[in-house]
């Protein structure tokens, strides 16, 4: 049995998602979330004493925390003494954390989770991995092109995740909010079309304003942060839910969750084909005026909205889930 360590971001429990898979699969696996604010007054902490200096322009709070996040791993990476170490992401610990990594003996992998444009990787420390995976094509490709052994690997759709539908007549967007997807959700909302947005930067509650360091909501219909759980619910039991990527090239987790969870996927990717079926297990839209028809149709004809999710359901179940990529990653480390 081999023993792995991943060193993961706490964000929305998918490194438990990905532990759960690996050890489904034989392995023995320990689970450390780097970033876990684990308490209220830990989260507070992090507020006051790590992300109001860096806001005032201080690099001091960024520094204490990348210090105080490092000396945490180091510690279990040491104490564990695992046959794998797969770190995800963690472009946020210092040197001595992969020095600790490296002295350790163990096989190693590095998950990159999103795009190097969005990460703060010294180059030392990238250019001296073992091996690398990303979800990003355009980033295995420049890795390959500097020599260092990178490999593809899919972003999945936990299947183990409990989850009840939760009936809407809406169209959902649960996410992160980016100019795109602000335009999209309200134009649709101005043009009548039911849509509510999920998330602490589109949520109007005076909480989410102080911790995003946010003061101006868009005018659409809004709801705080949800867990995974969920998530999985409201995009179950909605209309549709939309899946808008900005500018990555890679494909995000939202288009395996959707389809995952019998949504019906509204997405801005043509090439989403390599994947899913478009117009048979999914919805491609090219603008703004398409995909408020599409709305439009999911709500008056919702028995062809519903064929369309169960068979992305489907084609999820059978070949996008955490289960389904557990080999590329054992490839990878060997």
């Amino acid at each position: 049995m081999t023993r792995v360590l991943l060193v993961a971001p706490a964000f929305h429990g998918y490194g438990d998602s990905i532990a759960s898979a690996l050890s489904r699969a034989g392995h023995e696996v320990r689970v450390h979330s780097y970033d876990l604010n684990a308490s209220l007054g830990a989260k507070l902490r992090t507020k006051l004493v790590h992300e109001l200096p860096s806001r005032l322009g201080s690099p001091a709070g960024d520094r204490a925390r990348r210090r105080l996040l490092t000396a945490r791993a180091v510690d279990v990476v040491r104490a564990e003494r695992p046959d794998v170490v797969v770190t995800v992401r963690g472009d946020v610990l210092g040197p001595a954390y992969w020095e600790a990594v490296d002295a350790s003996g163990a096989r190693q992998l590095l998950w990159l989770y999103d795009e190097l444009a969005r990460m703060r990787f010294d180059d030392e420390v990238l250019s001296s991995r073992p091996s690398v995976v990303s979800y990003s094509p355009d980033d295995v490709s420049h890795l390959r092109s500097r020599g260092l052994r990178a490999h593809h690997v899919l972003d999945a759709f936990d299947h183990t995740v409990p989850f009840t539908p939760a009936p809407s007549d809406e169209v959902v967007f649960i996410g992160a909010r980016y100019p795109d997807r602000t335009h999209l959700l309200e134009g649709l909302h101005e043009r009548g079309v039911p849509v509510r947005a999920y998330g602490r930067d589109w949520s109007h509650h005076p909480f989410d304003r102080v911790r995003t360091w946010q003061v101006r909501r868009p005018g659409v219909p809004s709801a705080r942060e949800v867990d995974r759980a969920t998530a999985y619910g409201l995009t179950a039991g909605a209309v549709a839910a939309l899946n808008s990527h900005t500018d990555q090239d890679g494909f995000t987790m939202r288009t395996f969750e959707l389809p995952g969870t019998g949504s019906l996927q509204l997405i801005d990717r043509p090439d989403v084909d390599r994947l899913y079926e478009p117009g048979t297990e999914v919805l491609v839209f090219s603008g703004l005026d398409e995909l408020a028809d599409q709305c439009r149709r999911a709500v008056v004809d919702r028995t062809w909205a519903r064929t369309i999710a169960e068979r992305g359901r489907a084609r999820t179940l059978a070949e996008h889930t955490f289960d389904h990529r557990v080999p590329v990653l054992e490839a990878a480390w060997g």
